[in-house]
């Protein structure tokens, strides 16, 4: 494990007090990085059902999985044996037999079925299957709505978070490099994001990347308008404009990052945006500070660029940190108009203000720790539009 178990402990304890104050005795966490916060599980076993039970009154959590995937849990968490409860083979993806049978059955064993039980409702890995399941096999329990309820404890980092995340954005840049590098006319689009796709896993000298919680994204050409594409086998064309927004990740800790190139000279008007942009993000992350509420902050930038004449209907940025397939967001506090969360030391945010427009967008994004008495960018790479053949980057 790469965190001690006393932090692990103390995480549980913060768990523990939200589920007191929120009236609930049982929290089934499926979230997958939820289940890695707490007990330190660490595995691609998340297609299956998996989960960690949390009784409010006992001092670990319950590993509840697929048993070829007991083992994984003995060496990546912190519990005990008696704490990983496996299910069998036959209970995966079966037509008779259902995984939330099992929980049902435990937290029947443990005398907890007529208790106030709270779920992830919300999860990506909680389906509607599981909760129909549940509800037949504890029929007098109260269920009560756990989403997002770990979420909120992991949003201020510890000093050991922080340090991943500074090595999951030194992995950032070291991958950006490599897009750069690589980003040419007559290149296969797959070419540049197996180029990416290294760096991110090689990481740097000393630390080793993990796979990110989202694949490279590389809209390119007019589809630059359209933010979430990936890449295709086609080569990059003169004059393409090329987004590149990519993770470093280590040890699940994410740092987002975002760039655009141009392959050539820009016109006048991707031009004027990327300026917009950099002066929206400077003048925003020049008055971030511990008080400000998420919503002031996104108010900053809307006001740099609307007096160039730009909106932008979408979110500045958001909350980030550990995750896992399918994104690196910790779905809590985002920063947008009427967000009233207060910004405090250690609260780690992707900000990514893009210009998306009908038939080009522009993408600068930097990831950003709030401290003491500001904020602290923390990837560095050239905030600006890329453009290439013109600008060789060291």
């Amino acid at each position: 494990m790469f965190f001690p178990i006393s932090e692990y402990q103390e995480r549980l304890t913060k768990t523990k007090h939200r589920m007191a104050a929120s009236g609930i005795d049982v929290l089934l966490v499926t979230d997958p990085a939820n289940m890695n916060y707490l007990s330190g599980y660490d595995a691609w076993s998340f297609y299956v059902h998996q989960l960690l039970v949390i009784f409010i009154e006992e001092d670990q959590p319950y590993w509840i999985g697929r048993g070829q995937d007991a083992s994984a849990a003995i060496h990546t968490s912190w519990l005990d044996k008696e704490h990983i409860y496996p299910y069998a083979d036959d209970y995966v993806q079966s037509t008779e037999k259902h995984p939330m049978e099992f929980v049902s059955d435990f937290i029947k064993s443990k005398n907890r079925d007529k208790h106030r039980i709270a779920a992830e409702f919300d999860a990506y890995y909680f389906t509607a299957m599981n909760f129909l399941k549940l509800q037949e096999g504890l029929p007098n329990a109260k269920f009560k709505d756990g989403t997002n309820l770990v979420n909120w404890v992991r949003i201020i980092k510890s000093e050991n978070e922080i340090e991943c995340i500074k090595i999951a954005s030194q992995i950032s840049e070291i991958a950006m490099q490599a897009a750069f590098d690589t980003i040419e006319p007559g290149v296969k689009q797959s070419d540049a994001v197996a180029a990416i796709s290294h760096a991110q896993i090689r990481g740097t000298d000393d630390y080793g990347g993990d796979y990110p919680a989202i694949v490279p994204l590389l809209p390119t050409g007019e589809k630059t308008s359209a933010c979430h594409l990936t890449w295709t086998d086609e080569t990059f064309k003169p004059g393409d404009p090329v987004i590149i927004e990519i993770g470093g990740c280590y040890k699940r800790y994410h740092s987002p990052l975002a760039r655009t190139i141009i392959l050539g000279m820009p016109d006048e008007r991707s031009q004027y945006i990327a300026d917009v942009v950099v002066e929206g993000i400077n003048t925003t992350l020049d008055v971030i500070q511990p008080g400000m509420t998420c919503g002031e902050v996104e108010l900053v930038w809307k006001k740099v660029i609307e007096k160039h004449g730009i909106l932008k209907d979408s979110r500045l940025g958001y909350s980030m940190g550990l995750n896992y397939p399918p994104d690196w967001g910790e779905h809590t506090a985002s920063l947008r108009a009427g967000d009233k969360t207060v910004l405090e030391p250690n609260m780690t945010f992707h900000m990514i203000p893009g210009i998306w427009l009908d038939n080009m967008g522009i993408e600068i994004s930097e990831s950003f720790r709030v401290t003491e008495t500001g904020c602290e960018v923390l990837a560095d790479f050239p905030r600006e539009l890329l453009v290439k053949p013109n600008i060789r980057l060291a």
